[in-house]
């Protein structure tokens, strides 16, 4: 043991073997490089993935100076950085802002992500607090939580780095139960702290393989993770930085956190209950958007519609199958050669189908790209009001091969790419303080509008990605359906610092460095590009693209359509859920893919976007029966749930088989009886920070048994999904939480079901396993084919008891369309329900906690689990006074156990504010 830990162990209590800190994370490690940074080389055979070359002790600054809560720290005498020379002065600050403590590292003028979050924040019980220690020639700091004294951040390990564009924080973590960081396929829910794993984050254009662990970095960047302590206790960090970054997770538990610009900005969130973490960070950074109701139903989708009469096809042959569908989704196949605000000659006729569609009750999403054309309409309208493009930093750097062919740009900076459409593109600023840029936006969609009348967008291909950056041959050069356009070159043939910093993270190495013409800029724009008249640099908010994007979309498609509607986007940053949904990206038709895909959409509730879900039943490669049947069921308990696949493929809708069709019209029913609950966990999601989907250890923070349950899940606190995810399973091994629990499937429905590892039937003609908890009251309706028809449908209300015969639930009622703007004035409902039984009889208390002014419809069946002895159906008073039963379709079952009572109009939900239904038991 070294004096440095002999010290840490005498000033906090524990002593622990360090991790390596990798000096060398770039590919082509070997000892002569390594010593040549100063590091040690020692080669392990073990199998955790340790480095070779690491780090000597004693990486950091020392302590110069304090004033209060800011810290002036010097650069030690240490090992120095080998990516760039170490400022030798930085500043640590503290503060709290409500509950969240910040710590920020580094140096006031940097460079800041330009995002504007709301920073409120809920109160807690607990509080974090900031300590400091030194040994000679180090300083750390760690947090800890006040009630326990736990440190949940302790940067002991050493390793603090900060120069212009690479800086390095290094902690412990107070266990090996961390979920999060973003976004990458992760094939387990909780992080793996058994090995050196390094993860990327920059957004890029790059689909997920799940078939093997893979660390690549995907379409978004999610800095922040929530971490369960021993004790059931739970915190969240934050680490607010737009740059290209990267997280190695080692044994310890240790994390290493490494980023090319910005600040070292952290965020604490003190919980201590998980649900409470999130609510205090979608406080901070803002609460989700609510999705108008009908965004909530079943889409059908594809890339490769020959036409509208395909389309047309496909539509019919699911609706003719009686499964329920609400929305028609338009990949780019509708746009006249890929262009934006344009339809081609083969989906002539497309606004009477929509038209059709909108009597039917469906709604149209149809997909924009950001790139627009250098020699289209909507480009000259751009220019013509001044608003603003992605150019270069100076006249210079300009590609004037490529600007010379398009007029409308030769005398300009923008920065001229390639994507689907046959000629350059020019990618929108949404960073233009002026404004222009966002007017120009809505200019065309609202334009568009007129001639499609669509209902939500979907914004795709916003990383921002580019095709063939840097690349002699791209791959459309061997594309017949696009052009040879000349590709984009960024200036990484010397040394500019934005396209090849010293230090490349992940990003790049993953994928071997530049040898392997991997940079940066691959796949997207380049880093020495600027926006907003040079204010900001590419390199900084390149991640910040998809963002800035939904933020206008949203802003944009309200305004054209006077709803609230959904916007849904592929790349996503802190904030994102505010504005826009999200899908996981281009996936496989693969069993691995269903399986990540389940993790996926728990990780983004965590990330504050519960409006997520995959492609149902695979984008890429060929679909098969069994598969997509598996994922159509497991699908229709996401949120955001869309049938969705590429160019090439047969169609995988489930009218293509008759097993699948079967299938999924079943788990679709389930969904749409379902909505209201669902839709009253949005509520609460947008109106108080709560997940949708979430993880089982979320309810369940005590129990150890949940912690990495990656393959199950919460519908909120109520329901507990465990789908079936492997090939050729026709049952399902899975683990209930010690609770009340009830089957809501088709095996022993109604009945309880005991708590613990349990193996249920599965088959493929039922549905998958669905359980609901003691204790619930679950709003439902009857479903029809569309969500409009099924919100006409009378109420119903599940009761699920707890030991003691109590249960509780509530229901939130709006529109479903109209613009939230602020839910103090916003038009809904709120019913809590109240349910009490004893042995002599029970009661229902409805109490209207919120009065709207949405007509509501009557609450005419009421299903009771687990009741004790036949009810006397004479015996029942309605806020005091009489109420006939309909005995014919109202029944008792004594082997079950269950209660079902149906009565039309049995409940005006509006007819007094608190409204008590009450019974007797038959006398024995």
């Amino acid at each position: 043991m070294n004096y440095l830990f002999l010290l840490s162990f005498l000033l906090f209590g524990t002593c622990k073997a360090g991790p390596r800190i990798n000096c060398f994370p770039e590919p082509n490690a070997n000892q002569s490089l390594c010593e040549s940074r100063g590091c040690i080389w020692n080669p392990v055979t073990s199998e955790d993935g340790a480095p070779w070359c690491y780090f000597k002790d004693g990486v950091g600054y020392n302590l110069d100076s304090q004033n209060g809560s800011v810290y002036n720290l010097r650069k030690n005498n240490g090992p120095k950085n080998p990516w760039g020379a170490d400022f030798q002065n930085i500043q640590i600050r503290t503060s709290s802002i409500g509950s969240v403590l910040n710590v920020k590292i580094g140096l006031e003028g940097r460079y800041e992500p330009p995002v504007d979050f709301p920073r409120a924040t809920l109160p807690s019980s607990e509080t974090l607090f900031f300590t400091t220690a030194s040994s000679e020639d180090l300083f750390w700091f760690s947090v800890i939580r006040n009630t326990t004294n736990r440190k949940i951040f302790d940067t002991s390990l050493g390793g603090l780095i900060f120069s212009d564009q690479f800086l390095q924080l290094s902690t412990y973590l107070p266990s090996e139960n961390m979920y999060g960081w973003g976004e990458n396929a992760h094939q387990t829910l909780k992080h793996n702290f058994s090995r050196y794993l390094t993860w990327g984050m920059l957004a890029r254009d790059q689909p997920p393989n799940s078939l093997n662990l893979d660390t690549m970095n995907l379409y978004g960047v999610h800095p922040f993770y929530m971490c369960l302590e021993p004790d059931g206790n739970a915190h969240g960090v934050l680490i607010f930085n737009s740059n290209a970054q990267e997280v190695t997770t080692a044994p310890g538990p240790s994390l290493i956190y490494r980023t090319i610009g910005g600040n070292l900005d952290v965020y604490f969130f003190p919980g201590p209950t998980p649900a409470l973490v999130t609510q205090q960070y979608l406080a901070f950074i803002g609460k989700p958007f609510l999705p108008a109701y009908w965004a909530l139903g079943y889409q059908l989708s594809r890339y490769g519609y020959s036409g509208l009469d395909e389309m047309k096809q496909r539509i019919g042959a699911v609706r003719d199958a009686g499964i329920p569908l609400d929305i028609a989704v338009a990949d780019i196949d509708y746009m006249n050669r890929y262009k934006d605000f344009s339809t081609n000659d083969k989906w002539t006729g497309f606004e009477d189908y929509v038209s059709q569609m909108h009597g039917w009750n469906m709604k149209l999403i149809p997909i924009f790209d950001p790139a627009v054309e250098a020699d289209y309409l909507p480009f000259q309208d751009a220019q013509a009001v001044q608003a603003k493009f992605i150019e270069w930093e100076d006249f210079s750097q300009v590609q004037r091969d490529i600007q010379n062919l398009y007029p409308m740009a030769n005398q300009t900076k923008i920065m001229l790419g390639v994507v689907w459409p046959d000629r350059h593109v020019a990618f929108p600023d949404f960073l233009d303080s002026t404004g222009r840029t966002q007017a120009w936006w809505k200019y065309e969609l609202e334009l568009y509008h007129s001639k499609l009348s669509f209902d939500g967008i979907w914004i795709d291909m916003n990383e921002p990605a580019n095709f063939g950056t840097n690349e002699q041959h791209p791959w459309y050069f061997d594309d017949d359906d696009h052009p040879n356009d000349a590709p984009l070159f960024c200036p990484t043939n010397g040394t500019n610092r934005w396209e090849l910093p010293l230090f490349q993270t992940h990003a790049v190495y993953y994928y071997g460095g530049n040898e392997n013409n991997a940079y940066l800029s691959s796949k997207t724009l380049c880093l020495a590009g600027v926006q907003n008249n040079g204010t900001f640099r590419f390199y900084d908010v390149k991640n910040l693209y998809g963002l800035t994007e939904a933020i206008h979309t949203q802003a944009a498609l309200m305004e054209v359509t006077g709803k609230r509607g959904a916007v849904v986007s592929r790349s996503t940053f802190p904030s994102a859920g505010r504005y826009a949904g999200h899908w996981l990206g281009d996936n496989t038709a693969r069993w691995e893919d269903l399986r990540t895909s389940v993790i996926g959409a728990q990780e983004f509730n965590l990330f504050g976007i519960p409006f997520v879900g995959s492609d149902v039943c695979g984008f890429l490669g060929t679909s098969n029966e069994e598969l997509c049947l598996r994922w159509q069921q497991m699908g229709a308990f996401h949120s955001f749930f869309r049938n969705h696949n590429t160019l090439g493929e047969p169609a995988q809708d489930p009218a293509v088989w008759p097993a699948v069709a079967t299938a999924t019209r079943i788990a679709n029913l389930f969904r749409y009886q379902y909505l209201p609950y669902l839709f009253s966990l949005h509520f609460l999601a947008s109106r108080d920070g709560l997940t949708v989907v979430r993880p089982v250890f979320f309810e369940f923070p005590m129990d150890t048994a949940t912690f990495d349950l990656g393959y199950q899940f919460m519908w909120g606190s109520s329901i507990l999904v465990a789908p079936v995810v492997y090939q050729g399973a026709v049952t399902t091994n899975l683990y209930l939480p010690n609770d009340v629990w009830y089957s809501l499937f088709d095996y022993k429905y109604g009945s309880q079901i005991d708590s613990g590892y349990i193996t249920v039937p599965s088959p493929t003609t039922s549905r998958i396993p669905v359980f609901v908890r003691g204790g619930s009251v679950i709003p439902r309706q009857t479903p029809t084919t569309t969500t409009t028809m099924s919100r006409l449908n009378p109420f119903e209300l599940l009761i699920a008891p707890c030991q003691l015969g109590k249960a509780v639930g509530v229901l939130y009622w709006d529109d479903g369309e109209r613009i939230v703007n602020s839910f103090d004035s916003h038009d809904y409902h709120q019913l809590d329900f109240s349910f009490v039984s004893t042995s002599s009889g029970a009661s229902l208390t409805i109490t209207r906690t919120r009065k709207g002014s949405i007509t509501l419809p009557t609450l005419d069946i009421i299903e009771i689990f687990n009741y004790p002895s036949p009810p006397n159906f004479r015996s029942f008073l309605l806020n005091g006074q009489s109420v006939n039963i309909n005995v014919q379709s109202s029944t008792y079952s004594g082997i079950t156990k269950t209660l079902y009572i149906s009565t039309k109009s049995l409940i005006n939900l509006t007819s007094a504010d608190v409204i008590t239904l009450e019974w007797n038991n038959v006398s024995k």
